[in-house]
C-alpha cells in the first residue's frame, strides 16, 4: 500500500481523503445523480464500490430493505471472486474470516443396503492450481459489508440509501438526465412517500423479479423454474463424519443434499432437494415447513443422526435456468444507433441452480465489468459507445453459465465411479472445477479485447481471460510478491512489460519502449493522460526483468517504469520487478524470452499481447476506445 506522497498520513491509510461528491455528500438522496444503482446485493454493491473511487462521479445506491442484510442467501465465494476482492483491498480479511473448501466428498447409497449412504470418493478442490486463492464459504451479508466499507473509505464517502424501492422507470430520448426513477420510501420517517430521481444511467441489480428489467423490456429466456430447494443454516449435533467438509449426498430414494460447512466452525448449511416443480405448482412447494425439510434431510442422511439445536435461517426457493436476451435497454434493432442508459446485472439478468454456486460470484463479475466502463465514460476517458460492450460481453457469459449449470448438476448427481475411467473423471472434474471457480470466462475480440495475433509471446496469459498472477520479486525492497495482487480497482489500464534478456542499463527493446512511453507524443501516456495529472493516473506500467533482483540496477531503469507522483513529484519505485528463483514467471506463463507487452483491463482481464517493438499497434489499440488528451 502506498501513501505519504500527498503528505504525511498518521491515520488509517486505507481511508482516502474525501474529495468531489464526498466533500459535501447530501444526507438525503438528491434529485439528480450520474448513476443510480437499484439494489444493494452483490452486483449492485461492486458497481457502487468501483464508482465510489471516482470523486467527480455522483453515484447513489438504493435498496428496499430498511437496513443491511443480516443472514441467509448466498455463501460460496469462488476463487475468481477472491481475486476480485484483492483488487478492492479486502481479500486477506475475508479469507481469514471464511471457511476454506479443500475438497468435495461424494456420498452414495450403500450397494449392500440402499437405505443407507456411504462415502464414495473425495475430490480435491483445486488439484491443478488454477489460483493461488482458496475457495471459501462466508455469508453474503459479510461480502456486502466489505464492499460497504470500501465505499465509506473512498473519496466519495458513499453509503447505501436503504428504505427506497423502485416503482417505475421512464426514459427520455434527450436530456442530461434522461432516466427518471419513481421511488417509494419503504422505511423511516418518510415511509410511504414517493419521490423522483433523474439519472444519466441506471443499473438494475434488483434481483430475479427486477422492476428495472421489466421497465426496459428485457426478457428471460429458459425455464422459469425446474427444481425446489429447502435451505437451512443450522446448529446441530450429528454423527455424520464429514459435517465440516463440503459434501454431495445422494440417497437411495433419490433425494440429495448439498452440505456446506459455514464460517465459524459450528454452523453448516443444507441445500435439501425438494424435487422437480411442475408448472404452476410453485406455490405449494414454497409452503414446505422447516420441520418437513429437516425430516427429509434426516431421511437422506440415514444411518446418521441429525439433532437440530437451532435454525439460524430457512428458505424455500425455486431456481430455473434463465438468462435475458440482452443486459441493457437497447433492443437488437437499435444496436449501434444509440447507446445504452439502463443496465441489468446479477439475478436481474440470469438465474441458475444452487448446485453450481454461481449466483453471487457471476453477479459480481457483471458489476466489475460494468463499473469501470461507466467511470470511463462519465470521466470523459472513453466515448459512450464503450457501454455497449457490457451487454455484448456479459450476456454471452450468462448463457455459458446456464449451459455449464446443467452439466454441473448432472455431474454432481452422478457418483464419480459411474462417469468412466479415473482419468476421464479427473479430466471432467478439472474442467468443471475451473469453470465453477470463474476462470473459463473468455471475452471475444472487440474494441477493448485484441486478436490473438501475438498470443504465442505469452501463452499463459490468454487474451480475453483473467490475468493469472505469479510471484515475482520487487527490486526496490527485494520482496517476493504476486504480480497480480499489486493492481487495484482504480479504473487504470495495466501495461505489464516483460523485458527481453538485456539488463536494465543496456540498450534493448524494453528500454526503447520505456523511452517511447515517457516521451513520444503518440505514447498512450502522452496521448491520453489529462494535462496536470500524474503520469500513472490512467496507466499503471510495470516492468519485469528476467534477471534476479540483485542484477537489476534500479537507478538505470527507464523513467517510464518509475513515474513521478503527487504534488512533490516523488519517484514511485514499486513498479520494477525481477524473476523469483525457482518460480520464473517467464517460464510459468509461457512468456517469450524476447519479451512481450501484456495489456490488462481495469477488471483484470487480458486485453492484448504485443511484441515490445509494437509501439504503433499499442497506441492504435488504446486509441480505439480512449479519448485524446485534454
Amino acid at each position: 500500500m502506498q501513501f505519504h506522497h500527498h503528505g504525511y498520513v498518521s491515520s488509517d491509510p486505507r481511508v482516502q481523503p474525501a474529495a468531489g461528491t464526498g466533500l459535501d455528500r447530501p444526507t438525503q438522496l438528491p434529485g439528480e445523480v450520474d448513476v443510480l444503482v437499484v439494489g444493494a446485493g452483490p452486483a449492485g454493491m461492486i458497481v457502487a464500490a468501483q464508482l465510489s473511487q471516482f470523486a467527480g462521479i455522483h453515484t447513489r445506491i438504493i435498496d428496499r430493505r430498511a437496513s443491511r442484510l443480516e443472514i441467509g442467501q448466498a455463501d460460496g465465494i469462488q476463487k475468481r471472486s477472491v481475486e476480485t476482492f484483492e483488487a478492492f483491498g479486502f481479500a486477506d480479511e475475508i479469507v481469514a474470516e471464511g471457511c476454506e473448501v479443500t475438497q468435495t466428498v461424494f456420498w452414495k447409497p450403500d450397494p449392500l443396503d440402499p437405505a443407507r449412504i456411504v462415502r464414495a470418493s473425495r475430490e480435491p478442490e483445486d488439484e491443478h492450481g488454477v489460483s493461488e486463492y482458496p475457495h471459501i464459504l462466508v455469508n453474503q451479508a459479510r461480502v456486502l459489508d466489505y464492499f460497504g466499507q470500501v465505499m465509506r473509505r473512498a473519496p466519495t464517502r458513499m453509503q447505501v440509501d436503504y428504505g427506497l424501492e423502485l416503482q417505475e422507470l421512464r426514459l427520455a430520448e434527450h436530456g442530461q438526465y434522461p432516466v427518471s426513477a419513481l421511488l417509494r420510501h419503504t422505511a423511516g420517517e418518510h415511509e410511504g412517500q414517493m419521490r423522483t430521481v433523474r439519472a444519466r444511467y441506471v443499473v438494475g441489480a434488483d434481483g430475479a423479479h427486477s422492476r428495472v428489467r421489466r421497465a426496459v423490456g428485457c426478457e428471460f429466456q429458459g425455464s422459469a423454474s425446474n427444481h425446489a430447494w429447502g435451505v437451512i443454516d443450522l446448529l446441530a449435533v450429528t454423527d455424520f463424519p464429514d459435517v465440516r467438509t463440503k459434501c454431495v449426498i445422494k440417497s437411495g430414494e433419490g433425494g440429495s443434499i448439498l452440505l456446506i460447512p459455514r464460517e465459524g466452525g459450528f454452523m453448516f448449511r443444507l441445500y435439501v432437494d425438494l424435487g422437480e416443480v411442475e408448472p404452476g405448482a410453485g406455490g405449494a412447494v414454497r409452503q414446505t415447513t422447516v420441520e418437513q425439510t429437516i425430516a427429509r434431510a434426516r431421511s437422506i442422511l440415514r444411518p446418521y443422526a441429525l439433532d437440530v439445536r437451532h435454525v439460524a435461517w430457512y428458505s424455500v426457493y425455486e431456481v430455473g435456468h434463465r438468462v435475458c436476451d440482452r443486459f441493457d435497454d437497447v433492443p437488437a434493432q437499435q444496436r449501434g444507433a444509440r447507446t445504452p442508459r439502463v443496465f441489468i446485472a446479477g439475478d436481474a439478468a440470469h438465474t441458475h441452480s444452487a448446485k453450481a454456486g454461481q449466483g453471487m460470484n457471476v453477479s459480481m463479475q457483471d458489476g466489475f465489468n460494468l463499473g469501470w466502463k461507466l467511470a470511463h465514460v462519465l470521466e470523459g476517458r472513453s466515448p459512450e459507445s464503450l457501454l455497449a460492450s457490457y451487454s455484448a460481453e456479459r450476456q454471452v457469459i450468462g448463457q455459458d453459465i446456464i449451459d455449464f449449470d446443467r452439466r454441473w448438476a448432472t455431474m454432481m448427481a452422478t457418483p464419480p465411479e459411474q462417469l468412466g475411467s479415473p482419468e476421464e473423471v479427473e479430466a471432467a472434474y478439472a474442467q468443471i472445477t475451473e469453470f465453477a471457480q470463474g476462470f473459463m470466462t473468455q471475452y471475444a475480440p472487440s474494441s477493448i479485447t485484441g486478436k490473438a495475433t501475438y498470443q504465442h509471446l505469452a501463452t499463459g496469459f490468454p487474451i480475453g481471460r483473467r490475468f493469472k498472477s505469479a510471484r515475482v520479486v520487487r527490486v526496490a525492497d527485494a520482496r517476493p510478491l504476486h504480480l497480480g495482487h499489486q493492481a487495484r480497482a482504480d479504473g487504470r489500464w495495466r501495461l505489464y512489460v516483460f523485458a527481453d534478456a538485456a539488463r536494465a542499463h543496456e540498450d534493448s527493446p524494453a528500454a526503447a519502449l520505456g523511452s517511447w512511453l515517457a516521451d513520444a507524443p503518440e505514447s498512450p501516456v502522452r496521448a491520453h493522460t489529462p494535462v496536470g495529472r500524474d503520469d500513472n493516473a490512467w496507466f499503471d506500467i510495470k516492468i519485469i526483468y528476467q534477471q534476479p533482483h540483485e542484477a537489476v540496477a534500479i537507478e538505470q531503469v527507464p523513467l517510464a517504469y518509475k513515474p513521478r507522483v503527487g504534488p512533490w513529484q516523488l519517484v514511485d519505485y514499486e513498479n520494477v520487478f525481477a524473476t523469483l528463483p525457482g518460480e520464473d514467471i517467464f517460464a510459468l506463463r509461457g512468456i517469450d524470452r524476447a519479451g512481450a507487452i501484456v495489456v490488462v483491463r481495469p477488471d483484470q482481464y487480458v486485453a492484448h499481447v504485443l511484441p515490445l517493438a509494437a509501439r504503433a499497434e499499442l497506441a492504435a489499440f488504446l486509441r480505439g476506445f480512449l479519448r485524446p488528451r485534454s
